[in-house]
């Protein structure tokens, strides 16, 4: 069996859902946002600057994303 490795990003970003009481539906949709994020910068969220921040909300918009 397979396990997606889980970077210290990523065990952070859990435990800050975990510390907000997010539901699970609403953790899946955080996680996937930050695959999407990911993949439009091609490197690590955590290298993102203020500009990528805001090319992604913009991308998000423009894309019918709430």
């Amino acid at each position: 069996m397979t396990h997606e490795k889980t970077t210290p990003l990523r065990e952070r970003m859990i435990e800050d859902m975990r510390i907000h009481e997010m539901g699970d539906k609403a953790q899946k949709a955080h996680i996937r946002a930050i695959k999407d994020f990911a993949g439009l910068l091609k490197r690590s969220p955590d290298t993102a600057t203020p500009d990528d921040l805001r090319a992604y909300q913009l991308h998000m918009t423009d894309s019918g994303v709430t």
